[in-house]
């Protein structure tokens, strides 16, 4: 007799494969967006890390983006230059900077939200029952970040 936890292990895998499998068939509509905007994949994933009010310090950046400190930096440097994000003084600590969207990244970030989250045809053919399993079955899913697996590459130093 086949174990349970087995099945339900392919069946994760089927489940995740056609996910996947769906997210790269689209990639094509996120490669558009983000050279309409001029930006690469790691400058929208720094713009989706940031906001306009509170901003992070580059070591929270670079602990969320499992990078060390000069890869957050550099991330961060290429949105600096273009105008989308500013580093600013912290009043408890001089020494240390936030950084934060400037007026002109939060409607850039604004703009890439609204276009990537924007559902691609094929999922809008879906019937409403089906969307609403998909729905209710991917909320389940945790988004925030996790610590990294073991399968994971080793945290590079300088």
């Amino acid at each position: 007799m086949a174990d349970p936890r087995d099945a339900k292990k392919v069946l994760a895998a089927d489940a995740w494969r056609q996910i996947f499998n769906f997210v790269v068939s689209t990639v094509e509509v996120r490669d558009r967006v983000l050279e309409r905007l001029k930006l690469t994949p790691g400058d929208s994933r720094v713009l989706m890390s940031l906001d306009g009010r509170e901003g992070r310090t580059m070591r929270s950046l670079a602990e969320e983006w499992d990078c060390d400190p000069s890869t957050a930096t550099w991330m961060v440097a290429r949105l600096a230059d273009r105008g989308l994000a500013e580093r600013r003084a912290v009043a408890r600590d001089r020494r240390v900077r936030n950084i934060a969207l400037t007026p002109r990244g939060t409607e850039t970030r604004r703009e890439l939200v609204r276009t990537f989250y924007a559902p691609p045809p094929a999922l809008i053919d879906l019937g409403r029952n089906d969307l609403r399993a998909l729905r209710d079955a991917t909320a389940k899913l945790p988004t925030s970040p996790r610590p990294p697996s073991p399968m994971s590459a080793p945290r590079r130093t300088a």
